[in-house]
């Protein structure tokens, strides 16, 4: 599993899961809406947190420099 996410690229997503986290603790987003926003949150922070993000691979995107 080679890096393949830049600095930015894992701020911009920390920063996103931030918000998704944020709109559903404080009940703007719920039910099921509120449920996909904690998943991709989730899955923000992981590939941050790795550096990896999966679906570069088939695109051959790379915003590591």
């Amino acid at each position: 599993m080679k890096a393949n996410m830049g600095s930015i690229d894992r701020i911009i997503r920390i920063i996103v899961a931030l918000i998704f986290f944020t709109l559903t603790l404080t009940g703007i987003v719920e039910g099921i809406a509120a449920t996909v926003l904690v998943i991709l949150g989730a899955i923000f922070l992981l590939t941050s947190a790795v550096s990896f993000c999966p679906l570069y691979i088939p695109f051959k995107i790379s915003t590591k420099q």
